[in-house]
């Protein structure tokens, strides 16, 4: 089957998601206001988050992955910062921009409570006082000017009706659109012809074929249509800016494969992460073949229990770590965040695009 005819396949034989004209709505409605009130206003389309596989149409099993959705919410907050109005698609339940900072915590949020004493009065404790007043001060700040909008999604065909909708609504914005694909989507479904429709039954299991194997549940997978290309050619709007993740646990492959995904999807800018350094180094990869290596500085690191620090500079070929990006003297009492520094660079990199479009225009 060639491409074009399975994703039309994947369209039509899934249902459509009962939430997506709601969402196509506020969509419209968010990129109206800031093209009317401030016509310069660049917006973000932030995904974020794992897509789940159901195994049954009445969903009780299904195949996941383990994002948490830190990087797409995180980076949320540092676009708003950057002056971007923001559409966060994010998996639900996920992390959201400013909550993150107090859910999934391995604190449960009522430690950061205390009793006043006086009139039995709920305050913040005074060692949390300080960030919680600023991450409360940019939440209402985005709140406020109706900079931030939250659309869920769960499935990974919700995920993909999402975004092929979302991107077209967001046409009218031309190139001050920038797509942010942080979302960790599934490689694999199960098509819905081939789906139970009710719950796997333990007892209907097939037995293993070696002695004393027991029952074997074997699910067999389908690929996911690939849609990235189709974003830049039919979804995405002329001139708009679309920029990717690429996740490997193997040093030696990462900017290779990440350099193999630029050229195959035609998106402007690939960031290449390891799986235990992504917390404190990205490789951007753009199409003038510029391998460019964001990193923090060791001791600004932030701590990580899944983060291997002897890997840092691991993927780096010609192992510049010597090279230390500008911080414009900033620092955060629980480490930096890498976001602060990916996310100026992608709004400086926009605005050049931006430019040039008005150029050529």
């Amino acid at each position: 089957m060639i491409p074009d005819d399975a994703q039309s396949r994947y369209f039509t034989e899934n249902p459509t998601p009962k939430a997506l004209s709601k969402h196509e709505a506020l969509v419209r409605e968010f990129v109206e206001y800031h093209t009317s009130t401030d016509p310069e206003r660049r917006v973000a389309l932030v995904t974020s988050g794992g897509t789940t596989v159901p195994l049954e149409n009445q969903t009780v099993r299904f195949i996941d992955n383990f994002s948490a959705g830190t990087r797409g919410a995180t980076s949320a907050e540092y676009f708003l910062r950057e002056g971007y109005a923001v559409i966060f698609l994010h998996r639900q339940y996920s992390l959201l921009p400013y909550s993150r900072h107090y859910s999934h915590s391995t604190n449960c949020f009522l430690d950061f409570m205390d009793d006043s004493g006086e009139g039995g009065n709920v305050v913040v404790r005074q060692e949390y006082q300080e960030k919680m007043r600023r991450v409360l001060e940019e939440y209402q700040y985005a709140k406020r000017n109706r900079l931030l909008l939250l659309l869920p999604f769960t499935t990974i065909t919700e995920y993909l009706f999402e975004l092929r909708s979302l991107a077209t609504c967001l046409q009218p914005l031309h190139s001050r659109a920038l797509f942010y694909l942080a979302a960790a989507v599934s490689d694999f479904f199960i098509p819905r012809d081939r789906m139970e429709e009710h719950k796997i039954q333990s007892s209907n299991v097939q037995d293993g074929k070696k002695t004393g194997d027991g029952k074997q549940l074997l699910i067999n997978l389908d690929p996911v249509p690939k849609f990235l290309t189709t974003l830049v050619s039919q979804w995405a709007p002329e001139g708009s800016m679309i920029v990717s993740f690429k996740l490997e646990t193997d040093p030696s492959l990462l900017v290779s494969k990440a350099e193999q995904a630029l050229h195959k999807y035609g998106h402007d800018l690939v960031i290449g992460n390891l799986l235990t350094t992504r917390k404190w180094e990205v490789v951007f990869i753009t199409k003038d073949g510029e391998e460019r290596w964001v990193r923090v500085p060791k001791a600004k690191r932030s701590r990580s229990v899944s983060g291997i620090e002897e890997l840092v500079g691991m993927a780096d070929k010609n192992k510049r770590l010597d090279e230390e990006v500008d911080l414009n003297g900033g620092t955060v009492r629980e480490g930096l965040e890498i976001e602060s520094l990916i996310i100026p660079e992608l709004a400086a990199l926009h605005a050049d695009r931006i430019f040039e479009s008005g150029s050529k225009a």
